[in-house]
């Protein structure tokens, strides 16, 4: 297979020369805010982050977290005396004619310093262009209103599958969002211009963002925060380094310590080696495990499985009852595509489906094959470092055999799950 590796910071260097045209884009020589100085003496700042599905933190970026978080991360490197709340107002499925609706409760009502802005992907569906553009002309009205700067954000760009979004339409509203902070005296991050600079350079690199056919993982969601980091200070931060969240599986830890049982869905093997791995953490402790058999299927059966399982059932039968606490995903290196990119896309979409929608969610893992399959030959190290390639962008965590060592599977995994859960009482 051809490799879709591709380093998260290589395309940054082609863009050393249109940084110049971008910053007359945002207009943030024009259009300096005035948090920066409360970022930079220590004064605490609120922002408030107001946008749709991209913005809210759901199953495209790991559940737990998203470009708001990332950005909190941004400001902090930039200014280390900052102390910054963040008030994230992303909400699913919504345009700008629903977010004017909620802006005064969930937005307006905090009283934050800066309100950033991004909307697009559902008013392109939805919303008229003069519509779209008055709308946001009245986000900016009410936010100046209650004294609050805004900056405006285009949104990402999408894959061509989407026919109630073309892309053509898409950079149309983008474009609206430009026009809109050149109007208006209010700074753009135009993200939409650095997806297409990075699908210019590289269309490999440009799918490594994404999540799905509209939502940006979390390697799309840093640029978010890099880029709205950058309007705010001038400055360039990376966050190609990003630490894992703490606690790394909260919904089991508090089972644990509730001294509640705990469901867990795993594809076999782990579906017999799950249970006494947590048991080892916590004896005594009550494992209810529902195998999830993927063996010798291909990539897209065991996709389709993953939403047969997952939030899918959930959210369309309502079963809370049957909600899993862990979902153990061990995707065999069998398990093959046409090509790299619906590898990649297909695994993605693994992943999306075995985590939860919203909050209060579930913890979800992935093992790779290494752990179980030790001596596995070239084409399925291949398939495994594509697959941990797409783990990585989900922001979830993941168990690989580190090389040489010969600890049995179960021996790795139960050593694994409890550095992840640490003592507990």
């Amino acid at each position: 297979m051809i490799s879709l590796y591709f380093q998260p910071r290589l395309w940054q260097a082609g863009f050393l020369l249109v940084w110049g045209t971008l910053l007359a884009v945002t207009g943030l020589a024009e259009n300096k805010l005035q948090i920066t100085r409360s970022l930079e003496d220590g004064s605490p700042v609120k922002i408030a982050f107001f946008g749709d599905s991209v913005t809210g933190v759901y199953y495209h970026t790991g559940g737990r977290r998203a470009w708001c978080d990332l950005l909190g991360t941004a400001l902090s490197r930039l200014y280390p005396k900052s102390h910054v709340e963040m008030i994230n107002s992303g909400v699913s499925g919504n345009d700008t004619v629903a977010a004017l609706k909620r802006m005064e409760t969930d937005v307006l009502s905090h009283s934050p310093q800066l309100i950033v802005v991004m909307f697009g992907l559902n008013d392109v569906v939805r919303v008229s262009p003069e519509s779209f553009r008055a709308n946001l002309a009245e986000i900016v009205k009410r936010s100046r209103d209650r004294s609050a700067e805004v900056i405006l954000m285009t949104p990402n760009s999408i894959y061509p599958d989407d026919a109630r979004r073309p892309l053509g339409r898409v950079a149309d509203y983008a474009e609206i969002v430009r026009q809109s902070g050149e109007r208006l005296r209010v700074p753009v991050a135009d993200c939409f211009r650095v997806y297409e600079e990075v699908r210019a350079v590289s269309r490999q690199g440009w799918v490594r963002l994404m999540s799905d056919t509209i939502h940006p993982n979390m390697r799309g969601h840093a640029i978010f925060a890099e880029e709205v980091a950058w309007t705010i200070s001038g400055r360039r931060v990376s966050l190609g380094d990003l630490s894992s969240l703490e606690p790394v599986l909260p919904t089991v830890l508090s089972r644990i310590q509730a001294r509640q049982p705990v469901r867990a869905v795993a594809m076999k093997p782990y579906d017999e080696l799950i249970g006494p791995a947590l048991q080892r953490v916590a004896p005594g402790l009550q494992v209810r495990v529902t195998a999830w058999d993927a063996d010798l299927k291909a990539l897209a059966v065991i996709e389709s499985q993953a939403k047969e399982i997952g939030w899918w059932r959930f959210r369309e039968n309502g079963a809370d009852k049957e909600r899993p606490d862990l979902v153990v995903v061990a995707v065999p290196s069998s398990a093959l595509a046409p090509d790299d990119e619906a590898f990649y896309r297909s695994y993605t979409w693994i992943l999306n489906w075995s985590l939860s929608f919203g909050k209060p969610g579930w913890d979800c893992v992935a093992v790779l094959p290494s752990v179980a399959f030790p001596e596995a030959g070239q084409g399925a190290r291949e398939a495994e470092r594509l697959a941990l390639d797409v783990i990585r962008g989900q922001d979830i965590p993941w168990l690989q055999r580190p090389q040489g060592d010969t600890t049995s599977a179960q021996q790795l995994l139960a050593r694994w799950v409890e550095s992840l859960l640490g003592k507990t009482k």
